[in-house]
């Protein structure tokens, strides 16, 4: 198993006893995929989910650009609701996780298609 496999592993992990879903393994593999090289980088890989510049750069380069979604109230609130169903107590939110979370809430998983 590689290095990618093993991280997807834990991404599913995550998804299963933080989130508390069902991690649908095709989309996560392709969102892990289109995450790059940062899921390497120990600070890229995660989220700091209590940093307003880091949301907004969530925002900015994975929804509006990667899902073309536009820019509304709306895209910082299923942020934050994605934060809180990953736990703002958890320390490592990885972006994969997030990214996945954020592509189910606006049905955009058409983008990995």
């Amino acid at each position: 198993m590689g290095k990618r496999d093993e991280l997807i592993a834990k991404y599913a992990d995550d998804l299963r006893n933080k989130c508390g879903m069902e991690p649908d393994m095709d989309l996560l593999t392709k969102v892990t995929i289109g995450c790059g090289p940062a899921i390497y980088d120990a600070d890229a890989s995660t989220v700091a989910g209590s940093q307003p510049s880091e949301l907004e750069t969530v925002k900015k380069n994975f929804l509006m650009k990667k899902l073309g979604l536009a820019d509304s109230d709306d895209l910082m609130a299923a942020i934050d609701s994605v934060i809180e169903t990953y736990g703002k107590s958890e320390r490592n939110k990885y972006r994969a996780v997030i990214y996945y979370m954020l592509t189910k809430h606006f049905g955009k998983e058409s983008v990995y298609g």
